[in-house]
């Protein structure tokens, strides 16, 4: 028997909500709008599964490089490496 090894595999805590977390208004995080350049921090919202980024990039912060579609490109650093993120707006958070 081969063991799954899934896009959400290994990701139980990292992906888990709050008890009352469930009950925030989801509809003003998908209206969110970003201008280019702006600091966001990828935080996965686990109950809206469409534009979801890959678990390991939780919790990165970038900057918005522009846009595919009505999700937003964000530019990350991992490593020494530059990676472009795609990300529907619902799991992008600003930074202040």
């Amino acid at each position: 028997m081969k063991r799954s090894r899934g896009f959400r595999s290994k990701s139980r805590s990292k992906l888990k909500k709050k008890y009352r977390a469930g009950r925030m208004n989801l509809i003003t995080k998908v209206m969110q709008e970003f201008k280019k350049g702006e600091k966001v921090t990828i935080v996965i919202d686990p109950s809206f599964h469409h534009g979801m980024p890959h678990p390991r990039f939780h919790g990165r912060t970038g900057s918005i490089e522009g846009m595919q579609g009505d999700a937003y490109i964000v530019k990350i650093r991992d490593g020494n490496k530059e990676k472009r993120i795609i990300s529907s707006p619902v799991h992008l958070r600003r930074v202040t």
